[in-house]
């Protein structure tokens, strides 16, 4: 690269966890193993890269 950066990596990166603002004892923990979101997946399939890294929802 030549010359200065011009973007700050902070503005480009974040570093996120859903751990760390969903408290262990939140409702929504549990929600996970009653929800079946199977169906929903082949619906937003379009939404989703073909190319470049893989879009994963996790």
């Amino acid at each position: 690269m030549m010359g200065p950066r011009q973007v700050a990596q902070g503005a480009l990166f974040y570093d996120f966890s859903i751990e760390s603002f969903v408290p262990l004892d939140h409702p929504v923990r549990g929600i996970d193993r009653f929800l079946d979101l199977s169906d929903v997946r082949p619906l937003l399939a379009p939404f989703y890269s073909s190319g470049g890294r893989p879009s994963i929802p996790n």
